[in-house]
């Protein structure tokens, strides 16, 4: 990691490089989304030298982020990786600590409880990045706010031509079958992009 950091500050510096001088958080956004996108289709291929690869450029958008919070005095790499390790120890009591937690869903609300309880009350709407992609953002809203999926409603939407309601009733009963859609959806098209001749 240091070597990392070490060359994105050499890639910063005013002798360095043009593109990278000219980044800023704002405008590193679209490449982080990108980035998790294809470690995210590299996991899905199974293919470990590209998984490695594709996590290897996720960690570069968390080095350049942090050498320019560096710049900007406001964070750095060592901030990032503090918030990191005293979050999993905090959040794991029944590892790190005497808390009892037996179950996966045990573990999960008490996480859900400690993000709570470290964050304040939130509204459904803001416990979801607004940064996700659309449906996978409906299917956590949905699930947060335990709404039921309405077959008929879906096919009388579609019925009516109106496409925006009959796609959210089918993302509620994804929701209800803990099914998320975005990943649904991205299996189906790369077995059909797969078939292509």
């Amino acid at each position: 990691m240091e070597k990392l950091l070490e060359i994105m500050r050499r890639l910063r510096a005013p002798d360095g490089c043009p593109w990278d001088r000219k980044q800023t958080h704002e405008s590193l956004r679209p490449y982080l989304l990108e980035e998790a996108a294809e470690a995210v289709d590299a996991i899905t291929e199974g293919d470990p030298a590209k998984m490695a690869e594709e996590l290897g450029d996720v960690l570069l958008q968390v080095a350049f982020h942090s050498v320019i919070g560096e710049e900007e005095g406001t964070f750095g790499y060592a901030d990032v990786e503090r918030a990191i390790v005293d979050k999993l120890i905090e959040r794991h009591p029944h590892v790190f600590a005497d808390r009892e937690l037996h179950t996966a869903e045990e573990v999960l609300a008490n996480w859900e409880r400690q993000k709570e309880e470290a964050r304040g009350p939130q509204t459904p709407c803001e416990k979801v990045p607004r940064s996700l992609p659309a449906l996978a953002r409906g299917y956590e809203l949905a699930r947060k706010l335990e709404l039921a999926g309405d077959r008929e409603a879906a096919v009388r939407a579609l019925a009516a031509g109106d496409l925006e309601a009959a796609l959210w009733e089918v993302v509620k009963l994804f929701a209800e079958q803990e099914e998320n859609p975005e990943v649904a959806l991205r299996e189906r098209l790369s077995a059909l992009c797969s078939n292509e001749p």
